[in-house]
Formats: C-alpha cells, sequence, structure tokens
C-alpha cells in the first residue's frame, strides 16, 4: 500500500466577484479563476502545474500558501484542511509550507542584511536564542552555496542567482516539508538556470522537501518534475507522470504547448499544432470544452458537454472528447 500523499487538493475552485459601484455594489458576475482542481503531492517529490499566463496556477499556490480561501473545495496537508487553520495551528502550517517567487529581489527586504532576512522565521518561530539561530543561518548559507560571512551583505551586494539562493535559504530555515516554487529559474540568466535546479534538487534529495513547480518554461517542468499538472482557463486538462507526458502528450492543448517550444532530444515526434484567437475570458468562459473555441479538432459536442478527466494509460489523465471511447 502506497503512503499517504503529503498534500492533497481536492475540487477546488476559486471564483471571484465582478461588479461595478462601490465596493462592488452590484455583483455581475464571476472570474472562475480555478474551477474544479484536483492533485496530490508525495513527500519528497516534485509537481509541475503549467499552462499559460492566466490559467489559474497562481492562484491555485496562493490557495495552496493559504493567502487565499478558496470557493469551493479543500486543500489537506496530512489529512488535516488548512482553511480553519488559526494562531498557532496557523503559524505551524506556514512553517511548514514555504514559498519561492519569481523576482527575488521584491521579496527580499532591502534595508536587512541577509542573515536577519534568512533569520526572520526562526526568530519568529522560536527557533531558539541568538546563538542557535546564527548557527542555522551559517548552515543555510553553505546549503545554497553562499559563504556564511555574506550574512552581513544587502541584497543589493547580490548577484540575480545568488539573491535566488538568499530566497531559497529563507524558505528552508524553518525546515518546510512543502515548498512552492513560482517560476523559480524564469528571471535567471540562461548560464545559472541549470546550477539553481540542481540546487533544488540536490537540497530535495538531502532534506525529502516536496515541491510545487509553478512554471509556464517546459524545460523546466521535465528536468524537475515528477508529475505534470496541465492547465487551461482554471481547468485541469492533462496530468501524468512527467516521462508519460512528455513521450505522449494527449491533449491538443498540451501538444500546442508543446509546439510553442523547442524542447530538447525530445522522446519522440511531437505533432506541431498552432492555436488560433486569444484565451476566452475567465469572466464568461465558453460552454463545454473551455478548449474548443481554439482546438484544431473540435467536435460539435465540444462545445456542449464538459468533458471529464479520463485515464487513458496508467496514471496518465485527459479531459477532451477524443478519448470519450478509452476505457478508464
Amino acid at each position: 500500500m502506497s503512503a499517504a500523499p503529503l498534500l492533497r487538493v481536492e475540487g477546488l475552485k476559486k471564483h471571484f466577484p465582478f461588479g461595478k459601484g462601490i465596493l462592488f455594489a452590484r455583483i455581475l458576475g464571476h472570474i472562475k479563476a480555478v474551477d474544479d482542481v484536483s492533485f496530490e503531492i508525495e513527500a519528497g517529490k516534485t509537481l509541475g502545474l503549467v499552462g499559460e499566463s492566466g490559467c489559474g496556477k497562481t492562484t491555485t499556490s496562493r490557495m495552496i500558501l493559504n493567502l487565499e480561501e478558496p470557493t469551493e473545495g479543500r486543500i489537506l496537508l496530512d489529512d488535516e484542511p488548512i482553511h480553519d487553520l488559526q494562531g498557532a495551528a496557523l503559524r505551524a502550517y506556514r512553517a511548514k509550507v514555504q514559498a519561492v517567487f519569481q523576482d527575488p529581489w521584491s521579496s527580499l527586504n532591502p534595508r536587512m542584511k541577509v542573515g536577519r532576512i534568512i533569520a526572520e522565521s526562526l526568530i519568529v518561530n522560536g527557533w531558539g536564542d541568538a546563538a542557535k539561530v546564527a548557527a542555522r543561518v551559517r548552515e543555510l548559507l553553505l546549503q545554497v552555496g553562499l559563504r556564511p560571512e555574506q550574512a552581513e551583505q544587502y541584497p543589493h551586494e547580490f548577484s540575480g542567482g545568488q539573491r535566488q539562493r538568499v530566497a531559497l535559504a529563507a524558505a528552508l530555515a524553518s525546515r518546510p516539508r512543502l515548498i512552492v516554487l513560482d517560476e523559480p529559474v524564469s528571471a535567471l540568466d540562461v548560464s545559472i538556470r541549470a546550477q539553481m535546479m540542481n540546487l533544488l534538487k540536490d537540497i530535495q534529495a538531502q532534506d525529502n522537501v516536496a515541491y510545487l513547480l509553478v512554471a509556464h518554461d517546459l524545460a523546466t517542468v521535465r528536468h524537475m518534475a515528477d508529475h505534470t499538472v496541465v492547465m487551461y482557463l482554471g481547468k485541469v486538462v492533462e496530468k501524468a507522470p512527467t516521462a508519460a507526458l512528455f513521450a505522449d502528450v494527449r491533449h491538443p492543448y498540451t501538444k500546442a504547448l508543446f509546439s510553442a517550444v523547442l524542447v530538447a532530444s525530445p522522446v519522440g515526434q511531437q505533432e506541431e499544432i498552432e492555436l488560433r484567437g486569444e484565451v476566452p475570458s475567465p469572466l464568461n468562459p465558453p460552454s463545454g470544452c473551455r478548449f474548443h473555441t481554439r482546438c484544431p479538432y473540435v467536435m460539435p459536442r465540444c462545445s456542449q458537454q464538459e468533458p471529464a478527466l479520463r485515464e487513458v494509460s496508467p496514471g496518465h489523465t485527459v479531459a477532451c472528447h477524443l478519448f470519450d471511447a478509452t476505457s478508464p
């Protein structure tokens, strides 16, 4: 019997009201940013969450960080729901689930030395006396490939890659079990992206920390993620083990994502698809399959019936009417 997942996301929805007047006196509708999303993350594993801008990746990650309340559905860490936590339980959750964001400059206080930035969560969570905190900061700086004496420097004295290492050290300080990586290498020079990705994988192997990798760069996802979830306009359209997904892309939208980038050493020749039109508004998403307005394989029922996620091979599920005849 396999172990229970570290994190479970079940039927997650986030609908933002849209209206006019002071404080939205008149609600005109709801923006369906996330609409019935489910997935799991195992301890020590990485799940990649990919899709175009506006697909709901960031909103999903904010709900996992407990920065947004879901409209429906629930998120569980170790089988415990997270959105009713208060006081000490909420502080404990924030210690267990940390984040590293795309732009390290905006996430680091320019007026604080990096040693203090890294130590902040330790102090808040009562890690210990000053000597113990200082020792932990030194340990973290070494773990992310920086020198202990750099604790006395300010963020502006570091390069972009070094600042991202500082942000990672700060996230690791409280020994989290899950780190949300929101485009962690996209702001870095190409020459140092591989270094950062390898560092993240090394730390995962050492600490058994799980990652939720929010990204649009498929090369990063392929290198880091064990499983991948593809989202389109708030919906999951495909999810699979990463190796299986790259070897056998099924959903037309996922095929289009792969067509838009040059994937190094592809396992097989992937079909090229060029998307037409713009992403529809989440305020008024298309009926049926939300991708049908841009899909080259659209059928009459695509605009009427929403496709269910179906298993097309072990662990590989797709929401597309092209696979309705596939036995789950």
